[in-house]
């Protein structure tokens, strides 16, 4: 099944919605649309990265700059910035909005997906990172919005799953 475009659109009006205008990112298919929306849009600033780390020092600096923000990774990208979130973003309270491509749950047909999708709720609970689902376009800016809230006033990351439900329309 291919990304669903309409849904990627409602994921990035939610995250305009919610007042970013800033995101890192690690270019993922799940995400392609998302990310030719901000590149196209002039009101976005957009920052791909090279590693998920990256993403955690620059969404750190965004934060103390003053600049909603939101991260867009893989969850294979989330377990591979660990080292930032806890070292950085943990240790000093510095709020991450972490969007999630959640690969590797029910359904995955590729098995370089699976290993990554069977941890990244475990190790989520394990660091005490506060998550949800996103399944419903219909609802994903209303979930952004809070998820973004939540990670500024618990002044810590806070993870916003984007389920294959969602991003490839099986709604």
């Amino acid at each position: 099944m291919t990304v669903s475009r309409e849904n990627s659109k409602a994921l990035y009006q939610g995250i305009k919605a919610a007042g970013v205008r800033f995101i890192t990112a690690l270019p993922e298919t799940w995400l392609i649309y998302l990310l030719q929306m901000a590149e196209d849009d002039p009101e976005m600033c957009l920052i791909e990265v090279a590693k998920e780390e990256e993403a955690v020092g620059i969404a750190a600096g965004a934060y103390f700059a003053g600049t909603p923000n939101v991260m867009l990774l893989q969850n294979h990208g989330f377990l591979g910035a660990i080292n930032g979130i806890v070292s950085l973003a943990m240790l000093y309270r510095v709020p991450l909005c972490m969007l999630i491509a959640h690969r590797g749950h029910m359904g995955e047909p590729y098995p370089w997906h699976t290993q990554g999708g069977i941890v990244t709720e475990p190790v989520l609970r394990g660091l005490g990172i506060p998550f949800d689902y996103a399944r419903d376009p219909a609802k994903i800016a209303k979930q952004i919005r809070e998820a973004y809230t939540f990670s500024r006033s618990s002044l810590s990351p806070v993870a916003l799953l984007l389920t294959r439900d969602l991003m490839e329309g099986e709604a």
